[in-house]
């Protein structure tokens, strides 16, 4: 008779490469720094390439919940105060979930539309369409 460990580490080789987490979609975390009083994202453009949204939007969005001014300095993003990484990656998240993933199948593969004077986030995985608020 097999041992139990034996078992487990049968049944964990036979497992998928991809089990429940859709991995091809890692927002990259804030890389930047604190200068005085403003914080300087350095990765501004990759993030926003990742989430495929408008820049504008997002920088919008980022700005309002941080409550901080910001511009941009080439392609960087200065903000006008300091703030933690830790508290601009959870805004970040925050955003990716209200504009970016799928509320029914929670993919990616999402845009938005604008319909009958109304925005949807429209899934192109599973064909639903969740109302917005821009």
């Amino acid at each position: 008779m097999d041992t139990y460990e034996k078992l487990l580490n049968e049944a964990i080789e036979k497992l998928p490469d991809s089990v429940v987490k859709d991995i091809r979609f890692e927002i990259p975390k804030v890389k930047g720094q604190i200068q005085g009083n403003k914080t300087t994202i350095t990765n501004f453009n990759q993030i926003v390439q990742t989430l495929r949204r408008d820049m504008q939007h997002f920088l919008k969005y980022l700005l309002k919940e941080l409550g901080a001014p910001g511009n941009f300095d080439g392609s960087r993003l200065v903000l006008g105060r300091k703030i933690s990484a830790s508290l601009i990656n959870q805004k970040i998240q925050q955003y990716s979930n209200l504009f970016v993933i799928c509320q029914t199948c929670n993919r990616p593969d999402t845009q938005i539309i604008k319909r009958e004077g109304f925005n949807y986030l429209k899934c192109a995985a599973c064909g639903s369409q969740n109302p917005i608020k821009l």
